[in-house]
Formats: structure tokens, C-alpha cells, sequence
């Protein structure tokens, strides 16, 4: 049990007091219960330790510290240094133990949440070694014996009283008082700790000298005297009693003690003997071998040559005993030479020390005689010398005392600061783990919401075969469904603070674009919030999963190199964070920035109007409609756009301008910011990435391109393929425009991103490879419309309708290979070969008609 007598710093006003209490800490909540004394039943406060850091401050003296809870510091002391250090070790340790297991968070993933108590007690013992030593336990002031001694002495005896608690006060009084008379019976102490009770703090007292206990948290009377004989019943023997117990124990373990000293002696000489026993059997075995080997023998030649080995054994034996007592001879001689050279510095020494002694006498005297020649004003400044080397040494040892201080109050402050550290770790991974959990519930309620609006819809189509009171109804919903909104009131305010972390919701992405399309067809207003809640559920469901490991990966990317790696996490997708730099970099190498190129072109602009102004001017409040910086005249990016197509117009005079160079323009300047970055980046695309004539006047590239693509698309998706051409479905009206501008506004604009991320490292190859995938995504879709106005409207909108831009990669990258770019380019030289084939033939019917025409006359 950790409890004892501690002073605590009682406020009240500008009067500061130091008050006796009797504190005991409460395993179950992990709060330290305050009483006036050990006998009382009922708390004056409490103080959670779960939620406070303990500080020690050598300035505030000896076995002063502080427990801070997030509302109130209390200020308490110990008797002694060792007895503070105990209380802060114990309750840093009691602290740790009670936030491990009892874990404040229902989320079962972090490993401290799911350790074993044993493992982390002796984990924290272990790791705080470094720190602090364990403190040993001071029983005079701390545990059950403090409980019997009487508590420490006050000034007065009111100084004592808490004032704030009268009722409490006179309580306890009255029952110890009854308890003393009815109960007790004998001196022993009855102090029982298992049925306190723990009571609320009142914030509205916090400011006070004492915590008081609200009027709802006092017990009541009956309840109070059925704990008072449990708690009386309860007790533990005397003191004296306990102390005669504990001696015939000492006692006992003394003579074990001495008894085992003894046993391990006789041991030791038992080992001895056996060595010599052993030794003993050993030449006794030897002896007897060779007296066999000399019985046994066959003949007397055998036995005479034994005889002979032994004569010769032993001569060889007998010389080495000569050898040896000569040396030991030559060895006493040296000892004599040596004894003798010792006495001889002996009587040295003796000779130096007499001289010496000698020579202190003199010095003795002629000291003595300067004493008396100097008189007494040497001896007052002797006394002055004495005096200040004095109190030099008691200010020395002062400092010394305060290092040590320091020194401990430093290593406290460490494990205080390495416990904090790992608790808040804890917490942070329980709160990622609610934040991640949070997260999948709002991306289930996000797909059971779009669901509902799907089911809405498909009722929505249906409503003209309706009753008309079914269709008002189905009406009704639609209108209720269009006004929610995707980040709602109340219930999404108080998730919002969580979510955010992880998956931030906006009106606008990063660069500006609708994250919910404003659709002007009715009809579509519903598709549109279905969209948003997919994105919305996509990007909860991924941001901890696929996102958050994939910034990590590119946030270990130093210097760019061209690799394989590389090229797999481009075609993952660019972090917005890492996007202008790549973009940057991919540009630059296939682009040698001319110094100044891009001011001159700029200058030329102005002072010439380039043919292909007018269709800019035009194109310019057509671009990218949904997004913030292009959507009003007024934007900022529509001069810096103007400024760029202008600037390529002049430096390409062949192309000139054509529309969807102001889309490609757009997204540069989005992503990159700086006009002259985005007209290089325009350049690289229309000059190194685009094959050429890709945006010539009569866009032959681009309809070669779509050639080649409804070869690709009858290889790779066969069945679709004859789907379109059983309803004459021609699917160059719709990806015509997908291959012009690299599918802009068309994909949403995160999977937009990640595409020309891939488009910009690798080629047009990454525009065929996500058209086919594009269809491969909504290919069981298209395959049950069995009507061809129906499929044409279905594809005028069905790639907004792609939300898992993961799955999109998937399908592009790794279920449509192998996409070799040889073959590209092979399909590419043969459909352009047929084309210009097919227009010389054109050219010829169109003159052949002309010169008809003119023959034929008015």
C-alpha cells in the first residue's frame, strides 16, 4: 500500500500554510486520496494521477515537489530527500502501470494496450535504471506503520483543521470518537485501507486552500458506520506486537546464515582431501602397473629389461633431486643477501628519520621564537586566516550539497520526462488507431449514402411509369437527398476534428478544381453527389493504407535519377508535395532552357499580334470551367495562360495555336505555378512527347492515334469491341478529345494528375494504356446497354464516374500488358501510310468534281 503523512501547501488568499495530511493512493482510479488523519474515513480530496507530471525543484528546499494535474498544481513535502524521491518514483511507476491497463481507449492495436502487467512493470523498472535507482522504502514515514504513529504536530491546533470541510471534519470526529469507545478495545491501530472512498474533485473549489466533496458524494450515515466496523474489524496488530514477531525470524535466518558459512568450509577442505586422495590413487595405480607388467612377463630377458627402466627412472630421478637441492641452496643464499640488504636500509631509514626528527625540533623552536618576536597583531590575522578558510569550507560542503541536489533533482527529471514521452507515444497510437477506425466508419456511411442516392436514381429514370403519388414521393427524397450536404452539421462537426487528419474535405482540392461538379442537367445534380461521396469514401479508405506509405517512400527519394523505381512510383502517383519538383525535373531533361527565350517571345507578343490571338481570346473563358482559377475572367491564372499560349505561338509559327493547347496550358500552370515552367513543360509535351503534325491544322497524328487505338481496343477487349460495332458505335467521337488534351476535363482531377504524372515521364504510350483501361473499368456496364443513343449518353459522362483511381492504375499498368511501344509505333507508320492513302484519293475525287463542275459551266 503506498500511503503516509505528507505537509501540503494549503492557499487561501495571500496566507500560505503547511498542513498535515494523510495521503492514500487508490489502485482502481489511480487518484491519491488526501484525509486530515490516518484514523479518518472519509477524504478531503483527491488527486488524479493519471493525467499529471510530477516536478522537483531544488529551489523550493528539501522534500518540497509538485504534482500538476491539468487544472491545479499541488504542492506538497516530504519529512526527508529519500522520502520524496520514493513518493515520485512510486507514483511514476503507479502511473504507468494504471494507463497501461486500464486503458482509457477501446482500440485494441497498440502493443503497450495489450501487454502483459508483469512485463510492463519489469519493463519500466528496466528502462528507468538509467534514470533514477530504485529508492528504498522509507517505513518511518511511508506504508501500513506510519498508520500507528501519531501525526506530525502542528503550530496550533486549528492550523490543521481544514475549514473549507467542516461537515467532513466533524464527521471523522465523531467517528473516531464513537469507534474509540464501542470498537477498539486496545491500542492497536484498525486502519484499514479497502473501503475508502474516493471523491470527486469540484472544479469550482480548485482555486481554494482544500478540495472540497461535493454535497452528492457524502456518504450516508447508515453507510458510514457499516464501513466503520468493516473498517474497525479490519485492523492489523500493534506495532510492539509486529516487532517481537519480526525478531525469532532475524534470529532464525542468523544462524542459517552461520550455519551454511560453515557447511561451505567443511566443503571446501572435503575437496582438498579428495584432490589428494585422488593424486594418491593415482601413483598407487601406477606403481601397480608396472609391478604387473613385471610379473607377467615371459622371460627373465623381459624382466631384467623392466629392472633396468626402473635403475634408469630412478637415476634420472635421484639427478633431479641434486638439481633441485642446489638451486634451493643457491635460492637460501640469495634470501640471506637479500635479509641483509633489508636490515642494512633499515638502519638507513633509521639514520634519515633521526636527522629528520632533529631537524623538526629546530624548525619547532625557530617557529616559536618568530611567534613571540611578531606578537599579537600575526595572531589576529591568524585568526582572521582561520575564520575565512572556515566558512570557505562550509561553503564549499553548501555546494557540494546543492551539485547532489541537482544532481538527483536532474535524473527525477529525466525518468519523469522519458515516462511522459512513452505515455504520450501510447496515446498517440491509440488516438491514430480511433482516427483510422473513425475513418472506415465514415467511408462504410459514405458508400451506404451513395447507395440510397443510387437507388434514388434508378427510381429517378424510372419515375414516368410511376403512380403519381409514388413519384411525388420519389421527388420529395431527391430534393431531401440534394440538400445534404457532404460534409454535414453536427454529427460531421464533431467528427470533423478527427477526419481531418486524415483525409481533409474541401470544396476544392489543392489546385483549385470542384471537388463536387456543378452539373447544370437535373438529372445529373444526383450523379454528381453520389461522385463526391465515392471520392469521399475512396480517400478515407486509402489516405492511412496506400497514401500515407507512398509519402513516405517519396519523401526518402534524394537526388532524381532516371530507374525502374522510379518509374513505379511516378506511375503510383506524385505526392502534391513532391509533384512541381518531379514535374520540374522531367521537363528539364528533355527541354534545354534558352536564357531569356521566354521574355523575348513574351516582348514579340506585344509588339506584333500574332494571327492566332483572336481564337486564343476565345478559348480562354472556355478553360477548365471548374476550377476556381480559371472560372472568372477576372482570375489571376487567365493573363499568365494568355501570356503563355501567346509566348508558344511564336516560337512554334507551324502549330501556331490549336484548341486544347489552353487545357494543356492550364494544368502546367496549375501544377507548376511559373509562367515560364509551364510554357517549357507546354513545349516538351506538344514538340518531344506528341508525335509530330499531332496539332497541325489537319490533326493527322491524332486521327492516325485513333486508328490505332480501335486496333488495341479489339485486341484487348474483344467483346466490348463487338458490342460497339453491333450498334454502329463509333468510339472515336468520344476519345478523340481524351488523346487531344491528355484527358482533361474529363477524369476527376486526382486521377487526372496521376495519369499525366506517368504521361510526362513515360509517353503517349501511358494515353493508349489508360484509354483501354478507362473502358475496361465500365466494361460490364456498357456491355448491358443494348441501345445506341442510350451507350452514347452513357459515355458522354462515364468517366466521371471512375472513383478508385488505384484500380484504374492497376487495370493500365499490369492486366493490359504486354503494350510494347515497337508495336505502337508499327500500327502507327501502317494506319498513317492507309490514311494518306485515303486523303490523296480524297484530294483527287474533290479535283476530278471541280473540273467537272467548271466544263459543265454556270
Amino acid at each position: 500500500k503506498l500511503c503516509g503523512y505528507l505537509n501540503k501547501l494549503g492557499i487561501k488568499g495571500p496566507i500560505k500554510t503547511w498542513k498535515s495530511r494523510w495521503f492514500f493512493y487508490d489502485e482502481n482510479k489511480c487518484h491519491l486520496l488526501y484525509y486530515r488523519t490516518a484514523q479518518d474515513i472519509n477524504p478531503l480530496g483527491s488527486i488524479d494521477i493519471a493525467s499529471a507530471s510530477f516536478d522537483c525543484k531544488v529551489e523550493n528546499g528539501e522534500g518540497v515537489f509538485e504534482i500538476r494535474t491539468p487544472s491545479r498544481v499541488f504542492t506538497l513535502k516530504a519529512i526527508s530527500k529519500q522520502a520524496m524521491m520514493y513518493w515520485l518514483q512510486q507514483l511514476q511507476m503507479r502511473r504507468w502501470e494504471f494507463c497501461n491497463t486500464q486503458s482509457r481507449f477501446p482500440v485494441g492495436s497498440s502493443q503497450l494496450v495489450n501487454e502483459p502487467v508483469a512485463g510492463r512493470t519489469s519493463r519500466y523498472v528496466v528502462d528507468h535504471e538509467d534514470f533514477l535507482p530504485p529508492v528504498k522504502t522509507p517505513t518511518e514515514a511511508v506504508g501500513l506503520k506510519a498508520a500507528s504513529l501519531p501525526a506530525p504536530q502542528t503550530c496550533t491546533a486549528l492550523q490543521n483543521i481544514s475549514l473549507k470541510h467542516p461537515w467532513t471534519e466533524i464527521q471523522n470526529t465523531v467517528y473516531n470518537i464513537c469507534g474509540s469507545k464501542q470498537l477498539w478495545g486496545n491500542n492497536g491501530n484498525v486502519f484499514s485501507f479497502s473501503e475508502f472512498q474516493e471523491h470527486p474533485e469540484n472544479p469550482d473549489e480548485e482555486q481554494e486552500a482544500e478540495e472540497g466533496i461535493p454535497e452528492d458524494g457524502r456518504m450516508e450515515p447508515r453507510l458510514n458506520w457499516i464501513r466503520k466496523a468493516r473498517w474497525m474489524n479490519s485492523g492489523f496488530p500493534g506495532l510492539p506486537e509486529e516487532l517481537s514477531r519480526e525478531r525469532n525470524p532475524m534470529d532464525k535466518v542468523t544462524v542459517l546464515q552461520q550455519q551454511i558459512l560453515t557447511l561451505t568450509e567443511e566443503v571446501k577442505s572435503q575437496k582438498e582431501l579428495v584432490k589428494l586422495l585422488h593424486k594418491a590413487l593415482e601413483a598407487a595405480q601406477q606403481e601397480k602397473r608396472v609391478s604387473s607388467m613385471y610379473l607377467t612377463a615371459a622371460e627373465d630377458k623381459d624382466r631384467l629389461e623392466l629392472v633396468r627402466h626402473k635403475v634408469r627412472q630412478i637415476a634420472d630421478l635421484t639427478s633431479r633431486l641434486e638439481a633441485l637441492e642446489q638451486e634451493k641452496k643457491e635460492l637460501e643464499q640469495m634470501l640471506t643477501l637479500r635479509d641483509s640488504h633489508i636490515q642494512e636500509l633499515k638502519e638507513h631509514v633509521q639514520l634519515l628519520m633521526e636527522k629528520n626528527h632533529a631537524k623538526q625540533e629546530v624548525i619547532m623552536a625557530l617557529t616559536e621564537q618568530m611567534a613571540r618576536e611578531l606578537s599579537d597583531p600575526l595572531q589576529e590575522a591568524n585568526t582572521i586566516t582561520a575564520e575565512t578558510l572556515y566558512k570557505q569550507q562550509e561553503e564549499i560542503q553548501h555546494l557540494k550539497d546543492d551539485i547532489d541536489a541537482y544532481r538527483t533533482q536532474n535524473q527525477f527529471l529525466n525518468s519523469e520526462i522519458h515516462q511522459v514521452t512513452r505515455l504520450w507515444t501510447s496515446v498517440a497510437e491509440n488516438e491514430k488507431a480511433l482516427l483510422m477506425k473513425c475513418a472506415c466508419l465514415q467511408a462504410r456511411n459514405c458508400q451506404m449514402e451513395s447507395k440510397y442516392l443510387m437507388v434514388l436514381r434508378k427510381l429517378q429514370e424510372a419515375m414516368p411509369g410511376l403512380p403519381s403519388s409514388h413519384a411525388e414521393l420519389v421527388r420529395n427524397l431527391i430534393q431531401e437527398a440534394l440538400q445534404w450536404n457532404v460534409k454535414e452539421g453536427a454529427e460531421e462537426a464533431l467528427s470533423f476534428e478527427l477526419t481531418s487528419a486524415l483525409c481533409p474535405s474541401s470544396e476544392y482540392d489543392e489546385y483549385g478544381f470542384m471537388t463536387v461538379p456543378d452539373y447544370e442537367v437535373e438529372d445529373w445534380k444526383l450523379l454528381a453527389k453520389i461522385q463526391a461521396l465515392e471520392i469521399k469514401s475512396n480517400n478515407l479508405r486509402s489516405q492511412e493504407v496506400v497514401e500515407k506509405p507512398l509519402r513516405d517512400k517519396w519523401n526518402s527519394v534524394g537526388e532524381l535519377s532516371p530507374s525502374a523505381e522510379l518509374k513505379n512510383l511516378i506511375r503510383s502517383g506524385i505526392p502534391v508535395e513532391h509533384r512541381q519538383r518531379v514535374w520540374r525535373w522531367i521537363v528539364s531533361r528533355h527541354c534545354s532552357h534558352l536564357p531569356d527565350h521566354y521574355q523575348r517571345l513574351l516582348r514579340q507578343s506585344k509588339s506584333t499580334e500574332h494571327a492566332a490571338c483572336r481564337q486564343i481570346e476565345l478559348d480562354l473563358p472556355r478553360t477548365l470551367t471548374n476550377n476556381k482559377h480559371f472560372s472568372s475572367p477576372t482570375s489571376q491564372l487567365i493573363p499568365r495562360l494568355r501570356r503563355v499560349l501567346l509566348a508558344f505561338s511564336w516560337h512554334n509559327p507551324a502549330i501556331g495555336y490549336c484548341q486544347g493547347l489552353n487545357r494543356l496550358a492550364a494544368i502546367a500552370l496549375l501544377v507548376l505555378e511559373d509562367e515560364e515552367s509551364a510554357f517549357w513543360c507546354l513545349v516538351h509535351i506538344v514538340e518531344n512527347l506528341m508525335p509530330a503534325d499531332y496539332y497541325s491544322d489537319t490533326l493527322i497524328t491524332s486521327q492516325v492515334d485513333q486508328r490505332v487505338f480501335k486496333d488495341f481496343l479489339s485486341e484487348k477487349l474483344p467483346r466490348l469491341m463487338a458490342h460497339f460495332e453491333q450498334y454502329r458505335i463509333d468510339v472515336s467521337l468520344i476519345t478523340f478529345n481524351w488523346f487531344l488534351v491528355v484527358f482533361v476535363d474529363s477524369l476527376v482531377s486526382d486521377i487526372l494528375l496521376r495519369v499525366w504524372d506517368a504521361f510526362l515521364y513515360e509517353g503517349t504510350k501511358v494515353i493508349f494504356r489508360y484509354a483501354l483501361a478507362i473502358f475496361k473499368y465500365n466494361e460490364e456496364e456498357i456491355l448491358r446497354i443494348h441501345d445506341s443513343v442510350e451507350i452514347y449518353q452513357y459515355l458522354r459522362f462515364f468517366t466521371r464516374m471512375i472513383m478508385d483511381g488505384r484500380k484504374l492504375m492497376n487495370i493500365a499498368f499490369n492486366d493490359l500488358n504486354p503494350f510494347p511501344m515497337k508495336l505502337l509505333r508499327n500500327r502507327r507508320s501502317m494506319h498513317r501510310e492507309e490514311l494518306e492513302a485515303e486523303l490523296c484519293e480524297l484530294e483527287q475525287i474533290k479535283a476530278a468534281y471541280v473540273k467537272e463542275r467548271a466544263e459543265q459551266g454556270p
